[in-house]
């Protein structure tokens, strides 16, 4: 297979990635604790966490977990939002030689208890908001051990009411937890890039929730992949002392933590941790005073800030990279983005198999492309029919992945692993796209969301990106329903920005935009729209909607 992308590389970014300096994570973090000791790592409503005190606190919890005698690879489920606790606990499980099982905090009972059955999870840290989530299913999984915080624990606040909270059980408040860590005693773990290091699970939208195992090899060439590939627009920036990055994707998401959590790590960078990125205000309000520097986000995220009024009152005087992944970045969204920030979303491509970053587009792009980029150096891109056949140039295909990022395979589950792994060892993504001679990576669709009119296959994405650009359309989905004549047809969800918008209004704008049997033939206003908690639209929900309506 040509490598025809390397044609494209940025000048001074080598096509591979040399990631034996470092053994595990926890030795790529421990450089980052002992070069930036003195300087903030993480800020979450005024409170500042130095790379010393992440260093210390995080030494004192791995110290505390081995003394509860867990053994080496033990899976510790974290159910936290974006507050100081998260790199605490992070870097504390993975220095010990556990693995992060990564929880979504605002889960349902029925979904947590799957999760920890699943993982095999012996502990787990968590709010004590969601303490009740717990009690409901504590006792039908292997759960022993629970460390409980609270927001205000690392603000100076107070700890949070153990007795009041969480059942009877061996339990402990976070601050209590490290303080006994402290006389314990940390003893270092020798580790290799074939542990297990995280369990992150996917997010259910195509069947049951599978745990993606990232071994510590995955994690560090990913981060050490995003490094060398931002480094041609970073080191024009003398002017920048600390790189500031926004961390309001979830840091337990794959997204979130990766390049918001541990590339920010890596570069001794400062995150300002967002605990609650629905609340539009408060994020604004958090990062006032900050000349921000980078600011990765999904495409909701971006089109739902530019919608308030004091966005444009922060200071994008310094902003030098706004990342995009997640989901597709609509063209309409993009251009507001940079007419207003200055700086264009480089659209990226990743999943949680693959730690996730498989390709970005140039950080000197000055325009939106539409595309999601390049291969990152040491991966290789492979556009493969349904035989597994790679396609023509050009062609439509399953993106096919191969490099040092890609997962180990799916937590106790060979069979759904042999599904998704090639014999010569590429992921098959699930997601439709096409490669230009340059090199770049297209982004058709995911093939189950396909909809095919009149055996025309019309794909989501593309309808979507043309209803965004309506100036009265403030979020679209588009998805099949059965038709007695075509087989299948486009309906639209629409969420408004002008509440005058009529479907008559977006059916004469399609026409202008699309050929026949891509319009759509249906349209459902909503008030708002299903997505995951990064922010990501669920199409299946609202196909499953379709089915159960018959």
């Amino acid at each position: 297979m040509e490598k025809i992308w390397l044609k494209s590389y940025p000048p001074g970014v080598p096509s591979e990635i040399d990631s034996t300096q470092f053994s595990s994570v926890g030795d790529l973090l421990e450089q980052s604790f002992q070069t930036h000791a003195a300087e903030c790592a993480f800020v979450c409503m005024g409170r500042k966490l130095t790379y010393g005190e992440l260093d210390a606190k995080s030494r004192h919890l791995a110290a505390w977990f081995q003394w509860l005698g867990l053994a080496r690879g033990a899976r510790i489920a974290v159910m936290l939002p974006n507050v100081l606790q998260y790199p605490v606990v992070m870097a504390a499980i993975l220095r010990a030689g556990y693995v992060v099982v990564n929880v979504n905090p605002l889960y349902t009972p029925r979904e947590l208890e799957h999760q920890l059955n699943d993982s095999g999870a012996e502990a787990i840290v968590l709010f004590d908001t969601f303490a009740k989530t717990l009690e409901a299913v504590q006792a039908r999984t292997s759960i022993k051990h629970i460390v409980l915080t609270s927001i205000g624990e690392m603000l100076g606040a107070g700890s949070p009411d153990i007795a009041a909270n969480v059942p009877p059980t061996s339990q402990i408040t976070l601050n209590d937890a490290i303080a006994r860590g402290s006389d314990a005693g940390f003893t270092p773990v020798t580790l290799t890039q074939t542990d297990v290091a995280v369990l992150q699970y996917t997010g259910g939208t195509t069947g049951v929730s599978k745990g993606a195992t990232l071994l510590h090899g995955n994690l560090i060439a990913n981060v050490l992949q995003s490094e060398l590939w931002r480094e041609p627009v970073y080191r024009e920036r003398t002017d920048i002392k600390q790189y500031i990055t926004v961390v309001a994707l979830p840091l337990y998401h794959i997204f979130g933590l990766t390049v918001c959590g541990l590339l920010t790590m890596r570069c001794g960078g400062m995150g300002i941790l967002i605990p609650n990125p629905r609340d539009l205000p408060g994020l604004i309000k958090a990062l006032q005073g900050y000349a921000i520097n980078s600011f990765p986000g999904v495409n909701t995220m971006f089109n739902a800030l530019l919608n308030e009024p004091d966005f444009k009152t922060l200071d994008f005087s310094k902003l030098v990279q706004s990342n995009g992944g997640g989901m597709a970045v609509q063209q309409a969204v993009a251009q507001r983005w940079q007419a207003l920030t200055g700086v264009p979303i480089v659209e990226g491509y990743g999943l949680s198999e693959t730690s996730p970053c498989a390709t970005t587009n140039l950080p000197t792009s000055t325009a939106f492309t539409g595309t999601v980029g390049l291969p990152l150096p040491s991966t290789d891109i492979s556009i493969r029919d349904d035989g597994g056949h790679e396609v023509p140039l050009g062609e439509r295909g399953e993106i096919c992945i191969r490099g040092p990022q890609v997962m180990a395979g799916y937590w106790n589950r060979p069979d759904e692993t042999a599904k998704v792994m090639t014999p010569d060892g590429f992921f098959k993504s699930g997601d439709i796209g096409v490669m230009t001679e340059e090199g770049f990576v297209k982004i058709v669709d995911r093939k189950k969301d396909m909809i095919l009119v009149s055996g025309f296959n019309v794909y989501p994405n593309e309808i979507e990106d043309v209803v965004a650009k309506h100036p009265g359309v403030f979020e679209v989905v588009a998805v099949g329903v059965p038709d007695a004549e075509a087989g299948e047809v486009v309906k639209l969800y629409v969420v408004k920005k002008d509440p005058a918008l009529t479907d008559a209004d977006i059916f004469s704008f399609c026409k202008e935009q699309l050929t026949g049997y891509k319009r759509p033939k249906i349209i459902e206003f909503r008030s708002e729209l299903p997505k995951t908690n990064v922010g990501k639209i669920l199409r299946r929900a609202l196909r499953d909607e379709v089915k159960s309506a018959g």
